[in-house]
């Protein structure tokens, strides 16, 4: 995760240290439901996968889901990564427009009325 700002990590799961990681000095607001479900999904993702699994905002407040693995990890599936990822951009499309929502409202304080009113356009 070395490549990410820390800050703009929301979480991230690693079948490595077989670890989850929230960061909630930045996203503590979220509600526990949101926090629990960012958990199962995020673990999920490496059990199934391998590797490490991030959830990462960029500058303009966009959702990205990021993986990565070592170079030795022969069990590491690339190809159902991606189509790991694919899925969840589907099933999980209107928690990750939420979470983006909370992300430019709270965190880089735009006015969220100019930004529900562009999602309706």
């Amino acid at each position: 995760m070395d490549m990410y700002k820390e800050e703009n990590v929301l979480c991230a799961a690693s079948t490595y240290e077989q670890k989850f990681y929230f960061n909630s000095a930045r996203f503590g607001a979220l509600p526990e439901g949101i926090r629990e479900e960012l958990q199962i999904m995020s673990v999920l993702f490496t059990e199934e996968v391998g590797g490490i699994f991030s959830l990462v905002f960029d500058d303009e407040g966009n959702l990205t889901m990021e993986t990565e693995a070592d170079e030795e990890d022969i069990l590491y599936d690339e190809i159902g990564s991606a189509l790991k990822i694919k899925q969840l951009q589907e099933t999980k499309k209107e928690l990750f427009e939420s979470l983006e929502l909370f992300y430019k409202t709270f965190i880089l304080h735009e006015n969220i009325a100019e930004l529900l009113a562009g999602e309706e356009e």
